[in-house]
C-alpha cells in the first residue's frame, strides 16, 4: 500500500483553486487580446495607432491624435460621410547592421485610423494643425448636426 502525501498551495500542486485562477488568466488574456485593453496593465501587445481624443461641444467637434515622430507631410485626412480617415507613414532611422536590440517597441511603417464621427461635419471649413508631435483637428458640425432653438406657440 502506498501513502500518497497531499499538501495544498505546495508549490506545483494543482488545487481546485489553482486552476480556477489558471482559467480565468487565460479568460483575461483572451479578452485583452480582443480588446487591446491588456496595454493599460503594462502587458504587450498591438495597440492602435495613432492614439485619439474626440469631444464637442455644441458647434465643433475636436479630434487630438498623438503622432510622435510623423511630419505633416507624412499625414493625409479625408472626410467621407461620417467618417475621418486619418493615414501616413511614421520613418525611424535604420541603425547600423551591427547593432543589437535589447528592447525595439517603436515601430515604422503606414498607419491608416478611420475614426467614426457621431455628427455630419463641414467638410470645407475643417481646420487641421501638427506640432510637436500632436495633431489637432476642429471639424466644424454641419448646419443640420447643430441644435436648433424651437419656439412654442400658445394657444
Amino acid at each position: 500500500m502506498a501513502i500518497i502525501r497531499w499538501t495544498p498551495g505546495r508549490l506545483g500542486a494543482r488545487t481546485p483553486w489553482t486552476e480556477v485562477e489558471r482559467l480565468r488568466n487565460q479568460i483575461e488574456g483572451l479578452f485583452d487580446s480582443l480588446t487591446g485593453s491588456g496595454e493599460k496593465r503594462g502587458l504587450a501587445g498591438a495597440g492602435v495607432f495613432p492614439l485619439i481624443n474626440l469631444s464637442e461641444d455644441a458647434d465643433n467637434l475636436y479630434l487630438t491624435a498623438e503622432l510622435p515622430g510623423v511630419s505633416a507631410e507624412a499625414l493625409e485626412m479625408s472626410i467621407e460621410n461620417e467618417n475621418l480617415t486619418l493615414r501616413g507613414e511614421r520613418r525611424i532611422p535604420e541603425a547600423d547592421k551591427n547593432v543589437n536590440y535589447h528592447r525595439r517597441e517603436r515601430e515604422a511603417g503606414f498607419f491608416r485610423r478611420v475614426i467614426g464621427l457621431p455628427a455630419r461635419v463641414d467638410a470645407d471649413k475643417v481646420q487641421a494643425t501638427t506640432k510637436s508631435g500632436v495633431l489637432q483637428v476642429i471639424l466644424p458640425k454641419a448646419a443640420e448636426a447643430k441644435p436648433r432653438q424651437i419656439a412654442i406657440k400658445s394657444e
